[in-house]
């Protein structure tokens, strides 16, 4: 990218540096600001340190420490998130910095788990804001106006929820900062529709090639879900149960559709090991029993593990598109889990009766 940053003087950005930061959540940020001509200084907490990923995408040391930082002197902060927000909010110098720079009106930005350090340094009341839903109730409780949008700006607070939001989430630090003209070609934040991949990917996220190989997994997983599902309704004599399954059937359907239809956007096919998904299920099928209470325990479990398959996901992958896609599979998932459990509850506590207490001749004293 061309350096359109036409300012005399360049822009300083300070970027907080803590162990087990989230790989892409510092290194999208960085590259994009180093691109468009700003100069980025990296802050620890320790001199003489190296500080990894939690990934193992990053390794890098700080040009300086919190402590001797002046926060007049930037213009903008970033806090990546992961597992370092959790380490940056315990030391207090980084907690004073941060405070210093959101109260002299500098920008501030936060993605993922990085709100924990505005939760830390108390500045999140009633401010409208967002971060990992993890958080969600952490910064609810802090006073914020929670949004479970891909970008939050109030003032000169700008946050984000995930990896999936980063190429947004930097395109808005750039804007905000001066960058732009014609030739900068950075889509308005606004556009659903642009390709953010592409963006992630020139500022070192997830590539085409990484983004459709998730899309394949998810898309396996769906595949077989909805064969396994197919056979659990079959097989299924209980109507509440029967239902059930048939709603979900839908529903993965429709999930399979808009993957499918995001692969042929993307120029991509349905990878072998996705088209012959529906196998494994079929071959599984002829193993299971009939028993109602069985098929909702096996359906159960199949949702249980899908749910740890493609939450995985969600937090992999620096497109906005991918990781929707995702995210609707998981909630549903979740979802559904819900309804199972209370059916399974139902039925087990129709076939399990109580034990009735017992009658006792009565003792004289």
């Amino acid at each position: 990218m061309t350096d359109h940053n036409n300012h005399s003087v360049k822009k300083k950005v300070a970027i907080l540096i803590e162990q087990a930061v989230e790989d892409v959540e510092f290194i999208i940020p960085c590259n994009g600001l180093k691109q468009a001509g700003f100069e980025v200084v990296v802050l620890g907490a320790r001199m003489n340190e190296k500080y990894k990923g939690k990934r193992g995408k990053l390794s890098v040391q700080a040009d300086a420490t919190t402590t001797e930082a002046i926060a007049s002197e930037f213009d903008a902060v970033v806090i990546p998130g992961g597992m370092a927000p959790d380490r940056m909010r315990r030391n207090p110098n980084t907690v004073r910095f941060v405070q210093e720079a959101m109260q002299q009106g500098k920008l501030v930005a936060a993605v993922c788990h990085g709100p924990q350090m505005l939760i830390e340094a108390d500045l999140l009341q009633g401010k409208r804001a967002t971060g990992f839903i993890a958080i969600r109730q952490d910064m609810i409780n802090a006073g914020a106006n929670y949004e479970d949008e891909a970008l939050v700006v109030d003032g000169n607070l700008i946050t984000s929820r995930e990896p999936g939001d980063l190429p947004i989430f930097t395109t808005a630090i750039l804007n905000r900062l001066g960058y732009g003209g014609k030739e900068a070609a950075l889509p308005d934040v606004k556009n659903t529709g642009a390709d953010w991949w592409k963006l992630a990917d020139a500022w070192g996220g997830s590539t085409k090639t990484e983004i459709v190989r998730g899309l394949n997994t998810a898309l396996a997983g769906e595949r077989y879900s909805l064969e396994a599902l197919q056979s659990y309704a079959e097989k299924e004599s209980d109507t509440q149960a029967k239902a059930l399954f048939q709603d979900m059937i839908v529903n993965k359907q429709r999930h399979i559709e808009r993957i499918e239809t995001y692969l042929q956007r993307l120029g991509e096919k349905p990878s072998l090991s996705a088209n012959i998904a529906n196998q494994y299920a079929k071959v599984k099928s002829t193993l299971t029993g009939s028993d109602d209470i069985y098929q909702i325990r096996c359906a159960l479990g199949d949702l249980q593990t899908g749910i740890g398959d493609i939450g995985n996901l969600c937090a992999m992958y620096t497109d906005p598109v991918a990781t929707a896609i995702f995210k609707g599979i998981y909630q549903d998932l979740v979802q559904y889990e819900q309804r199972l459990v209370n059916l399974y509850r139902t039925r087990i506590a129709a076939v399990i009766k109580p034990p009735q207490p017992t009658t006792g001749a009565a003792v004289s004293i």
